[in-house]
This record gives C-alpha cells, sequence and structure tokens, in this order.
C-alpha cells in the first residue's frame, strides 16, 4: 500500500507571510517521510463538509506548482479539479506544465464537482448534475487529444458543450503517454464508467461499500475492454495518529482493512499537519508497516 498527504485545511495559527515557508516544510518533510503523492483540493472556498467558507484556501495549481519546486519524486495533483470551473484547453495546459516544471510528476485528478454554493456566490458555472458529467467526459476527451504525440492531435474538437479549433499542446508532457488521470467519485453509472473508459485510477469514499464499489468498477471494465488491475483504486482518508502518536495502532489497522477491501493507495488529510511531527510518525511507523499490503 501507497500513501499520499491531502493538505485539505490551510488555517494554520501562523501569519500569512509564513504559510509558503510552512507549506515548504511539510512537503519535504512528507516526501522525506516516504509519502508517494501531495495532493491539494480545487476550491475558492474551504469545503463545507469541514469549517466552511471562512478559512484559507489557496489556488490549486500555483500551490501544485510551488510545491513542486519543494519535492523532487512525490506525484502532484489536485483532488480533485472541479472540471465545471475550468476550460478544458486551459485545464490540459495547467497540467501539461506542471508534468515539465516537476520532472514529470504531474496527474490530472478530477470530478464533475459537488460544492454549488461555492459556484452559485462566486460567479462559476455548475450545471445541473447530468450535463456537468457531459462536460467532465468531453474535457477529458480534449485532455487526451492534446496528449497525443509531439504537439496534440490538432484535428479539430467538436462536442456538445466544447469546440476546440485546434488543441494544440506545446511543451507536450513529459508523462507518455500522458499525465496520469485519476477519477474522483464513487458513483457506479456514472463517475466508474468514466474511470473505466478513461483513467488510471479511482478514488472512493472510505467505507463498507468499497468492494461493491469495486466490483461495479471491474463490470465497467469489462465492458470497455479494460484491463481491471491496471486501474489504480485509491480513497481518501484522515491520518490521525493522535498525540504523540497514540494513535498509530489504530490507523494500522484502519489502512489494513482498506487493503483487505482492494485499496492500493490512501490520500490522507494529516490533523495538525502544520506541527510536522505527525508526518514524521507516520514515516516513522506507518508507513513501513503498511508497505506490503
Amino acid at each position: 500500500m501507497k500513501l499520499g498527504l491531502h493538505l485539505y485545511d490551510f488555517h494554520w495559527p501562523v501569519e500569512a507571510h509564513q504559510i509558503g515557508s510552512t507549506l515548504a516544510q511539510i512537503a519535504r518533510t512528507a516526501e522525506a517521510s516516504g509519502f508517494e503523492y501531495i495532493s491539494v483540493p480545487d476550491h475558492v472556498w474551504q469545503s463545507h463538509h469541514l469549517s466552511g467558507p471562512e478559512r484559507e484556501m489557496p489556488a490549486a495549481y500555483p500551490t501544485l506548482a510551488y510545491l513542486c519546486a519543494y519535492t523532487s519524486q512525490m506525484k502532484l495533483l489536485a483532488l480533485a479539479t472541479a472540471s465545471p470551473y475550468w476550460q478544458p484547453v486551459l485545464l490540459a495546459k495547467a497540467v501539461t506544465t506542471l508534468d515539465v516544471l516537476s520532472g514529470g510528476r504531474a496527474w490530472l485528478g478530477i470530478g464533475a464537482g459537488d460544492y454549488e454554493e461555492e459556484a452559485r456566490a462566486s460567479g462559476l458555472p455548475f450545471p445541473p448534475v447530468k450535463e456537468r458529467y457531459e462536460r467532465l467526459e468531453e474535457m477529458l476527451q480534449i485532455c487526451l487529444r492534446m496528449w497525443q504525440g509531439e504537439c496534440g492531435d490538432e484535428r479539430p474538437y467538436e462536442g456538445k458543450h466544447y469546440h476546440i479549433g485546434r488543441p494544440l499542446n506545446l511543451p507536450q508532457s513529459l508523462s507518455r503517454p500522458h499525465p496520469p488521470i485519476l477519477i474522483a467519485g464513487s458513483g457506479e453509472q456514472k463517475t466508474l464508467r468514466l474511470v473505466a473508459r478513461y483513467a488510471n485510477a479511482c478514488n472512493l469514499r472510505p467505507g463498507p461499500d468499497i468492494p461493491k464499489k469495486l466490483e461495479a468498477l471491474r463490470q465497467h471494465c469489462e465492458a470497455e475492454g479494460r484491463d481491471y488491475h491496471a486501474i489504480e483504486k485509491t480513497c481518501a482518508f484522515a491520518f490521525d495518529v493522535g498525540e504523540d502518536g497514540s494513535r498509530v495502532g489504530e490507523l494500522i489497522k484502519q489502512l489494513q482493512d482498506l487493503s483487505a477491501m482492494g485499496i492500493e493507495t490512501v490520500l490522507g488529510a494529516v490533523p495538525h499537519v502544520y506541527q510536522i511531527k505527525p508526518l514524521e510518525i507516520i514515516g516513522r511507523e506507518v508507513i513501513p508497516a503498511i508497505a506490503e499490503l
């Protein structure tokens, strides 16, 4: 099993001018501790599932670009890019640029979007769910077209929602055939079908229904002619090791349970990550214990 660090909360007890240096220290420690991925949300507001909009929320792709300068091995991704907010060519360029600047470490983490209050209040597009999934699929097709060949498949793209006259992409991504794609969400009919058709990884919510979700993914893979085993099974989680590591054993057991259900990679949020010590405890006691799962 592999672990990734998800930075979801930037409400740290530091001054604004210290956010950058704190973030750099977190990233360097996470990489030295053995985390293989680092991810950030793609939001304007803090999530309504957490502490709500009156909290700090840096923009995703500038933050990932900053993180790439302080790391050399970890994969970098948004978890997950809110597809309704993006024009597909600009998204493909953002991920390509991150891939080039990081030496081939960028992933496209993407989803259909789920924060309607944020979108409406910020003046961002948020169409009905059916249209969001239609646009998500077209966006994936455009990104994949732009990542073909030496400068993209330049034939015009004519979709229901997007019309791209020349999908040119220079510089081209270093990751070949393209930056890996992770599609976030647990929907059995729409999301996991798109995973089987286009993605290199899924990202599920933790819970007892994971085996059911993975069986749905397996069936979609069979229908699409994809190798189910080639898709990385990831889920979101929380890595709470407690004060001074008092909950390490509990976390290891939780990760073992996720592995038994078929999860291969866990992208986890670390409470009080700015304290750095929780990352060091995970690197010293958790990552070695779950490495062979």
